[in-house]
């Protein structure tokens, strides 16, 4: 059984997918399971990766909309005891997740990949999008003093406890991860981090939405204060009610 699921939301990847799996392939020594989550069945991410051997991959179809319907969609297919949330596009980080892994085998329920902290980088980001990370991400790190310096990269390592106990509000982009990290701290659970790089993706256009998704991103601000200056109780963290999960389908393994 695997220990590790990563959850990869794709659209219309095609053979960029490949890199990523390779990666996987190379550095990842812990027993895991890539779920691809896709939105449509003619996706061309679909016929890249048939055959693709050395991995264990499940497809699982985007039971909601975009990239936040993926990713639950992932969350409820998946059976490993940890999480991974990892972009289709990332070929660089794939040598900490072993560790990352480590961190949540200590007790750790998120530990998140940091661009911001030392040892990190983010590079070729456009002005806007990287001067509303750096503010946001400083405002909850410094002031709502959330224990992380990168709290908006969804490139993020969770428990499967915190996963199916916490009930997830957001309804689009990827305002669920900031979500799970300020309703963990509320908790109380343990949070780390450790160093990640991040490109720009060049190839095609990305689907992050900074101005839309933003209003989003500062309901979580807000709760993230309430904890810190309010102290607001544990006891106000929605706790899940169980759901009938999506049916993954498994890639039929290459012809010899």
């Amino acid at each position: 059984m695997s220990e590790l699921d990563i959850v990869i939301p794709v659209y219309e990847e095609g053979e960029h997918i490949l890199p990523v799996l390779d990666a996987l392939r190379r550095s990842v020594a812990t027993p895991f399971r890539v779920l691809l989550c896709y939105d449509h069945e003619g996706d061309s991410t679909l016929p890249a990766v048939r055959g693709y051997r050395g991995v264990d991959i499940t497809l699982v179809k985007n039971r909601g909309q975009g990239a936040h319907g993926a990713v639950m969609s992932g969350f409820a297919a998946g059976t490993a005891p940890a999480v991974l949330v990892m972009p289709a596009d990332d070929t660089d980080n794939a040598p900490i997740i072993d560790r990352m892994v480590a961190r949540w085998s200590a007790g750790c329920e998120i530990v998140v990949a940091s661009r911001l902290m030392p040892g990190g980088r983010m590079e070729g980001c456009p002005w806007l999008k990287n001067l509303l990370v750096r503010i946001g991400n400083a405002t909850l790190y410094r002031l709502a003093r959330v224990p992380t310096r990168d709290a908006t990269n969804g490139f993020r390592l969770f428990s499967r406890r915190l996963v199916e106990l916490v009930v997830i509000e957001s309804t689009a982009g990827f305002a669920y991860s900031i979500e799970l990290l300020v309703k963990c701290h509320r908790l109380g659970w343990r949070i780390d981090e450790m160093p990640a790089v991040w490109f720009e993706r060049r190839a095609r256009p990305s689907r992050f939405r900074v101005l839309a998704w933003l209003p989003l991103y500062l309901r979580w601000l807000g709760y993230a204060f309430a904890t810190t200056y309010l102290r607001r109780s544990a006891a106000t963290v929605k706790l899940r009610v169980s759901a009938a999960p999506p049916q993954p389908v498994a890639v039929p393994a290459a012809q010899p």
